[in-house]
């Protein structure tokens, strides 16, 4: 049996569907799924059980996010602060994880035929490669071309970085605060937070955070744009700047005519742009070795 829950919605849901699905909808949702242990206090059940329920709720919602078009999902599944939670509570999640996670990639080719997609983020400074220290190294080696360094590299540099940034970002349980989930990714998302404990969210709860996205769409709409704008023009600048800088250098301070400085920056951002690919794919390749030789670990073990 799926453990992605099947199954048509109701007639009210369908329609309420359809007239959302009428208006812009997020093509990625993201979930802070919190309140499992308060959950489990207020039904007197035992830890672990709330935990269960939490993972059979995110089940469930996947499948709203099917009928409703959501082409991918991130969820916020497990922090480095739960480590300070009992032993028997942490070994408890870590198996309940394991089965659940595994249940997923067998049902890979199911969820990427519906549009659905899981990405389980972790911190960064438990891998190997160390994200800081690599960029730095970069920095360093090529100091020549501290123009090389921008926003946009560090976006691909991120192990999110084949998935759009998120549309809507959702955390339940009443809490307002994203606990670094998604800090850098989410600063253009519409932060949505509802009181309700995570194994109690509802089809109405996500279509009510989807309505709250709806109202500010043009107005997140048109952060993006002016960001996407911005950082463009703050690379043209600084391109310019160092064009400028290498053709007086260069040029023992004569005056430089328009289309000598146009073809020196068409040059000079071919250049940058050619070593900024160079680095992402080897950062690619060595973000790639990292999780086969883990995965083949996992294998053997």
């Amino acid at each position: 049996m799926s453990w992605i829950r099947e199954g048509e919605l109701n007639l009210l849901e369908k329609i309420s569907a359809n007239v959302l699905k009428a208006g812009p909808m997020p093509k990625h949702v993201a979930f802070i799924m919190d309140g499992n242990r308060r959950f489990a206090r207020k039904k007197n059940m035992e830890r672990q059980e709330g935990h269960m329920q939490g993972f059979d709720k995110l089940a469930e919602t996947l499948r709203w996010c099917k009928h409703l078009n959501i082409q991918e999902v991130t969820v916020y599944a497990f922090s480095i602060e739960n480590f300070k939670r009992t032993q028997d509570e942490v070994d408890g999640l870590m198996e309940l994880a394991r089965q659940k996670f595994e249940r997923l990639l067998e049902e890979r080719d199911n969820l990427e035929k519906h549009g659905v997609c899981i990405r389980v983020l972790g911190d960064l400074n438990m891998l190997p490669l160390d994200l800081q220290e690599l960029i730095a190294k970069a920095v360093i080696t090529t100091r020549s071309h501290n123009n090389d360094v921008s926003e946009a590299l560090l976006s691909e540099c991120l192990y999110s970085n084949n998935s759009p940034n998120p549309d809507l970002l959702i955390r339940t349980s009443g809490e307002v605060r994203l606990s670094d989930f998604l800090l850098w990714q989410t600063s253009h998302s519409c932060l949505v937070f509802q009181s309700v404990l995570w194994p109690e969210y509802s089809f109405w709860n996500l279509c009510e955070a989807i309505l709250q996205y709806q109202l500010n769409h043009k107005s997140i709409q048109k952060a993006r744009d002016l960001y996407r704008e911005h950082q463009a023009l703050q690379q043209l600048e600084a391109d310019r700047s160092c064009v400028a800088e290498h053709l007086q250098h260069h040029g023992n301070g004569k005056p430089v005519d328009a289309q000598r400085r146009q073809e020196a920056l068409l040059h000079y951002t071919a250049c940058r742009e050619e070593r900024v690919q160079e680095f992402v794919q080897l950062l690619k390749h060595k973000r790639d070795s990292f999780f086969t030789d883990l995965c083949s670990k996992a294998v053997l073990t």
